[in-house]
């Protein structure tokens, strides 16, 4: 069996030993143990590409194996991972097994939503190793659709109405994706769908232009594409910590992932043509989800509006067409997913406590909670961009790509996307000033407790993954970067 394959069987094999447990607890040690096993398995792959990297095999497609699933229309099984794909498996890994940790008391039905979410988890894991457009699509549709019954049964607040329109604007976008592959699998001599072997073939200008917009909109969406962000505040905000955790950390990568793969990769001559037109979109959505963060009073919202800007960030920086901007971007895609990780579990872990995410309602809890206090605080404090912590280094790896294009045009909108980090400095530091040092504005919070040892667990493994992402970065930028050179090729011809 190819070593990749293990990353979906393990998680369809625990959905199988999920059926089999009775009791809460077996529940969660089967889930923990499944988790672990990802874990340690995307480290062993961590290896196993530096030491492919050491003889020379870094730039190309690893671990790679093909299985005909329907051979007349060229359909197949075809995984293989380079840099980047190994970066978003190891934040998957990470979300995945802290969010396990998160929903530790999940109530009610503790073992269908588990099942639930190693489904999702099988796709976002699928995605990433996919080299075939085919299995690519499909692995992203079955990530999709777990997240209308996660959020619709164990969600909070307006639970159906937010999992419905989540999955009715993404199932569009799916649509549009779906035409887009079927044409460039069409004009590219309909005879492969590999991303590797399409890289090698042209598909015309004039075609380009049609299937370039399709196929960057149709994971835009995902990606909190301006104007098709809408599904992203409410879905966050009625989901459950650990699906938030995991749509907001990874899922929503697979759009940021997915347009660097597909839409720029396989029509860069499209891409630098209509670039700007969706430069312009990621601009509003990095500077306008920072301000509608500002307004609000939710927790969860205003991390929601923040994930909008940062993953707008994402888009914003492939969009520059150049090496560093693109390294920068996956970055910028693992600093977000392990810092909205850890703020949606502190949100989680407040609410339990508290019962309230209205920030008018909370204060002073750094006396009570001093621990989750503290843990809120770097999660802030990674988010406004702090030397040393992960978002620093992302939006400082972008920012210097973004300037290398010295045309008029990129350097005024690298400097309004620029605006965005003071924008997140105000509303981080209003949050955790009103949050944890403000006036105790209800005196039932002050019987609260602080964190157990599960979650202690979570927040902590995402704290040093935080910190080391921010304090030791070149081995993850190298990494990134041995894989970039073929699609900054790509993009110079």
């Amino acid at each position: 069996m190819n070593f990749l394959s293990l990353f979906v069987l393990i998680p369809v094999l625990m959905l199988l030993v999920l059926f089999l447990c009775k009791t809460r607890s077996q529940i969660n040690i089967m889930a923990a143990t499944g988790a672990s096993l990802l874990l340690i398995l995307s480290g062993i792959l961590t290896c196993l590409y530096f030491s492919e990297r050491a003889v020379g095999n870094a730039a190309d497609m690893l671990f790679m194996a093909k299985m005909a699933w329907y051979a007349p229309f060229n359909i197949y099984y075809s995984v293989g991972v380079d840099g980047v794909s190994v970066a978003m498996l190891i934040l998957t890994s990470i979300i995945v097994f802290t969010g396990v940790f998160a929903s530790w008391k999940i109530d009610p039905m503790p073992k269908e939503f588990f099942l639930w979410f190693c489904l999702l988890a099988t796709g976002v894991y699928g995605f990433f190793i996919s080299v075939d457009l085919f299995t690519m699509f499909m692995f992203y549709e079955i990530a999709l659709i777990p997240m209308y019954l996660l959020i619709g049964v164990w969600g909070t607040g307006r639970k159906e109405y937010s999992a419905m329109k989540l999955t009715l604007m993404l199932m569009g976008g799916s649509a549009l994706l779906l035409v887009g592959i079927l044409g460039i699998y069409h004009f590219s001599g309909g005879d492969t769908m590999n991303i590797v072997e399409l890289s090698q073939r042209h598909i015309p200008l004039s075609v380009q232009k049609y299937l370039f917009p399709l196929t960057f909109m149709g994971f835009g969406v995902l990606g909190a594409l301006f104007p098709f962000h809408t599904w992203s505040p409410d879905g966050h905000a009625s989901a459950p910590t650990a699906v938030s955790m995991l749509h907001a950390g990874v899922l929503m990568k697979l759009g940021g992932y997915g347009a660097y793969r597909v839409a720029i990769y396989l029509m860069p001559e499209a891409a630098h043509e209509m670039s700007w037109i969706f430069l312009i979109l990621t601009g509003i959505s990095v500077v306008y989800g920072a301000f509608s963060a500002i307004v609000q009073t939710d927790l969860k919202y205003i991390n929601a509006y923040s994930s909008v800007s940062h993953c707008g960030l994402v888009l914003f920086a492939i969009l520059m067409l150049n090496q560093t901007a693109m390294t920068g971007a996956i970055m910028q895609m693992l600093s977000h997913g392990l810092m909205t990780a850890l703020f949606f579990a502190l949100i989680g872990m407040i609410y339990g406590r508290t019962h309230t995410r209205d920030i008018r309602l909370m204060g002073g809890l750094m006396k009570v909670i001093p621990f989750l206090g503290v843990c809120y605080v770097i999660a802030g404090l990674a988010s406004l961009g702090l030397p040393g912590l992960s978002g620093f280094v992302a939006e400082m790896t972008i920012f210097v790509g973004a300037f290398q294009n010295a045309d008029l045009f990129h350097r005024i909108i690298t400097i309004v996307a620029c605006s965005s980090i003071v924008i997140t400095a105000v509303y981080i530091l209003r949050v955790v000033g009103k949050l944890l040092y403000g006036k105790v504005q209800d005196e039932h919070h002050l019987a609260i407790t602080d964190a157990v040892w599960y979650e202690k667990i979570s927040v902590i493994v995402l704290i040093v993954a935080i910190v080391a992402l921010g304090s030791a970065p070149l081995w993850i930028s190298d990494m990134i970067n041995s894989s970039l050179g073929q699609v900054a090729a790509q993009l110079g011809r």
